[in-house]
Formats: C-alpha cells, structure tokens, sequence
C-alpha cells in the first residue's frame, strides 16, 4: 500500500512542471469576448453542419443545445433563481440586485452550462442577466429567447475545449483542431486539423460536466451534477462496465441527441416498474356504500449506472 501510494504522488505532483501552453480558444491577444454575438461568434460551429449534417440535427435537438436556455426555459429560470435566491441573499457575495452579477457569480452553473463564459467580460455576463429576467417581460421576452439560444454546448466544447483532461501531460487544446477518434487533415478553413481525443469515448469525458458533486474551487462551492461520483462509486466499484457514451449514445441509437431522463425510450431503458393495485376494506367491513381504500404498491429498480434523479 505504500509504494502504491507513492506512484499516485509522484503521478499527480511530479508532472506538471513538464508541459504548458495556452488555451485554446483563448484569444491570442488575451482579448475577452464583450457580448453575447462576439461570445457566439467565437464558438460558431455553423460550418460543421457541412459535412455533418446528420449529427448537426441530432445536437440541434439534443438539451446540449439548449444548455442556458433549457427546455421549457427551465434552465434560465433555475439562473435567475440562483441569483435572487441564492447570490442576492448571500451577505458576502457582492450581488444586491441583479446588476452586480459578474461572470464568476454566473459560473456556478456556467462552468457545466456554458463553460467558455469564463472567456468573457462582466458585460457578457451582465447581457446573460438581463435576458434572463427578460424572459419575463413581454416587451423583450423574443429578443431574450434569442440571445439566450444563440450560446450552448456546442461541438466545439466537447470536440475542442473539453477534449483533453490532463493538459499539463498531453497539452492543451488547439485552436486550429477538432478533437475525436482519428489524425490528420481536416477539411474546415478554421479548423483545418484532426486530433485524436483519449478521453471522448470515456465516462471521464463526460464527468468534466456531469460531475462527482460539489464545486469547492469556487467561493460559495455549489453541488448541482453528481451522476459521474456515483457511477464511479457506486457502479464501476461493483464491477460495472458501461460507459456513459453506451448507455446515452450507442446502445438507443439517437447518436448526439444523447437522449436524458424526459426521453421515453431512455426512461423504458433504465428503470423497471412493478406495480399493484387493489381495493381495500378495513376488516373486511363492506357496507353500502362505503368507497375501499384504494391500495397501490409501486417498487421502483434502477437499472443505470448512477443515481437518479441527478442534479
């Protein structure tokens, strides 16, 4: 147990001063994306429908898509509860009223949401706000659809800045490149390279996101994801061998719809129902007129690889 426990040390303390380089779609002046079109523009991924298009329509159905819109609005609704709830109740927060919000107040939920925030300014972070209580005022209520719709978690995220977890020992993420199963030319103006990713088909991938539970490198550590903690304590600990991608891509065949909880065929997937029902009468008393007791039994058995409900 102690030479174990001293390769784990020498592994995670011993590289990091090997390799290092800037991120990549980090401007190359440093520069910050000041709106929400100029954040969009940065991740367009308009071009990739060319050659993909099947895949493209998948993702453009897919909750990815709506990552800070959400489905029904759910999620940008759940935003502004975070801020008047949560922020504006918190003595040391800085935020009194939803002007102060800045663009590290909004990663608690960006950092899954919309990760490549933390590539713009507080006046990105500030138009998110005012679109998302827009969506409340009839008055603006279409202009705020559409500004929230227009940023998500895009091919980019997942293909390019997710791509690579331990960026001290493979490197950071290229500007020029997309990530996925092969090497070499890609046929894109802005994105003229293939990289091969060792990580898109591992449930680590999509850990990044889908998390082991609370957020402690923030100040108010937040806890939203924990599917991936416990798929990996409670699932690849007892000998469990799925990955996430083989459940949510490959095995319900919708591909990068990668269908959740609200699909039907998902939900058949991955829960058994055993239901009984039966009128009761205490002691056996049936009088006139009397209603039974209505007696249900539901056993409930969940057949993933992770808790449920997760969030």
């Amino acid at each position: 147990m102690r030479s174990f426990k001293s390769v784990l040390i020498f592994a995670c303390l011993g590289l990091p001063w090997m390799i290092g380089c800037p991120e990549a779609n980090a401007d190359p002046a440093g520069k910050k994306a000041k709106s929400i079109d100029e954040l969009a523009a940065r991740y367009d991924v308009s071009s990739c429908k060319e050659c993909h298009e099947e895949i493209y329509e998948q993702w453009e159905a897919s909750a990815h898509a709506k990552s800070i819109f959400g489905i029904g609005a759910r999620t940008a609704a759940t935003i502004g509860t975070t801020i008047t709830k949560g922020l504006m109740t918190w003595p040391y927060s800085g935020v009194k009223k939803p002007e102060d919000v800045k663009v590290k107040h909004l990663m608690l939920c960006a950092k899954c949401h919309l990760p490549q925030l933390e590539e713009a300014t507080d006046d990105v972070a500030q138009e998110i706000v005012k679109a998302v209580f827009g969506l409340w005022d009839k008055a603006i209520k279409k202009e705020s659809v559409k500004k929230l719709r227009k940023i998500n978690v895009n091919c980019l995220i997942c293909h390019q800045k997710k791509a690579i977890t331990h960026k001290w020992a493979q490197g950071f993420p290229q500007k020029d490149a997309v990530y996925g199963s092969q090497e070499g030319a890609h046929e894109d103006e802005n994105y003229p390279n293939m990289k091969k990713s060792e990580i898109l088909h591992e449930s680590v991938f999509c850990g990044q996101c889908h998390g082991l539970g609370p957020n402690f490198e923030f100040e108010q550590p937040s806890q939203c994801a924990t599917a991936y903690g416990s798929y990996l304590f409670a699932y690849v600990s007892e000998g469990g061998h799925e990955t996430c991608q083989s459940c949510h891509i490959r095995k319900l065949n919708k591909g990068h719809v990668m269908p959740a909880y609200r699909d039907p065929d998902m939900a058949a997937a991955a829960l058994r129902f055993e239901v009984d029902a039966f009128g009761y009468y205490w002691r056996k008393n049936k009088v006139e007129g009397v209603t039974p007791l209505a007696v249900v039994r539901v056993e409930m058995t969940n057949k993933t690889g992770h808790e449920i409900p997760d969030g």
